[in-house]
């Protein structure tokens, strides 16, 4: 069996195993993206950057990570954080190849040693391929001992913690998705099976089972948004799931979460007929994820209402919602651009000018990609 066709095989197994022939586009996706050997994101191959899929905010000139290295060092200074000398902690989930932390840690250290100096950096990362890029690029850090690797179940039995301010950085699009589409007025959920030939994979339509938390999922939503006929969307349960796990366990802090979406009624409007579930190879974006199955990434807008309401739930306090651009400007990125009387376009002060011009563009990343972030408790 050839290497590019393991993860199909092993589907169409799993397919014929399962008494209606058949698994849930949700179920297809976390294969396709987190099968422990052959999936997207658990997979040795480059992701991110020019060799990659796909380009991230990280990949633009190392800026980000300075911005909330700044935004780290201003919220943490304030009384509420507590004297200089207590400790503080930064968590990241699902760090990819560690350029975030990189950029974030090394910023700390070079500009904010009074803060470097009180941190744990925690990496919450399930990929043993990027745990050992990140070990990488983090050695220094390592070294000083002011990082460190968890699961995420070791994380939650090491609370509640206290004084911890914890990132995702294009995390929650990357969780695998319900697709639902309606039909004569109700919610059908798609599931996936294979063709009469055996050869190619296939949509069948399931109505949703009254009282499950898809269901819940949808009869709220159909509270602030009209459904129309025919509408094809995605339900991320993991997201909000998420938020209330991590919530649960957070005694004092936040959490900033950066992801492309939007609130529920842009997320779903009418104007969104075909939900808003993309695939990336080699930079170039399709809408077929039964292309390639393990070999593409596959991500969904990240409906950034139901993360507002899931944190309410645990006592997290949205303090704002914010474009990347806003969130940027607000915590000192134009600061960082440069007088330049050079004529070189490829000089240092040239290039980094011009990141800082990418990231505030109004394109993709600056207006469609969203900072939310989430307190709760009493910091002291």
């Amino acid at each position: 069996m050839q290497d590019d066709h393991k993860l199909q095989e092993i589907i169409r197994g799993i397919m014929e195993q399962s008494s209606q022939q058949a698994i849930s586009f949700r179920d297809y996706m976390e294969l396709c993206l987190y099968h422990p050997e052959l999936g997207y994101y658990t997979s040795s191959r480059d992701k991110v950057g020019k060799t990659g899929d796909f380009y991230t905010s990280t990949s633009i000139g190392g800026l980000l990570g300075e911005v909330l290295a700044q935004y780290v060092a201003e919220e943490t200074s304030q009384e509420a954080w507590g004297a200089s000398d207590q400790p503080l902690t930064l968590v990241e989930w699902g760090g990819g190849n560690g350029g975030l932390a990189q950029q974030l840690l090394d910023e700390l250290k070079h500009s904010y040693a009074h803060v470097y100096a009180r941190i744990s950096y925690i990496s919450v990362e399930i990929s043993p391929h990027h745990r050992r890029l990140q070990a990488e690029k983090l050695a220094e850090h390592y070294a000083a001992g002011r990082v460190s690797w968890m699961t995420e179940e070791d994380w939650e039995a090491g609370g509640p913690w206290q004084r911890t301010m914890i990132f995702s950085n294009e995390f929650h699009d990357a969780l695998p998705v319900h697709q639902i589409q309606m039909k004569q007025g109700l919610a059908h959920e798609i599931w996936v099976a294979c063709d009469e030939a055996g050869e190619k994979f296939k949509e069948i339509w399931v109505p949703v089972k009254p009282g499950t938390s898809l269901d819940l999922y949808i009869k709220a939503l159909e509270s602030e948004v009209r459904l129309q006929e025919n509408q094809r969307f995605e339900v991320n349960l993991a997201a909000p799931a998420w938020i209330l796990r991590v919530g649960r366990s957070l005694d004092s802090g936040q959490i900033v979460t950066i992801d492309y979406g939007d609130y529920a009624t842009e997320i779903y409007g009418e104007h969104r007929m075909n939900g808003t579930l993309m695939c990336y190879h080699n930079h170039i974006a399709s809408d077929e994820p039964y292309d390639m199955p393990g070999k593409q990434d596959m991500t969904a807008h990240v409906n950034f209402t139901e993360l507002i309401r899931a944190g309410h739930e645990v006592g997290l306090d949205a303090e704002k919602l914010l474009t990347q651009k806003q969130f940027l400007v607000e915590n000192g990125l134009l600061d960082k651009l440069q007088d330049s009387y050079s004529t070189d376009p490829f000089s240092a002060v040239a290039r980094r000018n011009r990141a800082i011009r990418q990231l505030l563009l109004s394109d993709q990343m600056s207006e469609l990609f969203k900072v939310l972030i989430l307190k709760k408790g009493e910091l002291l």
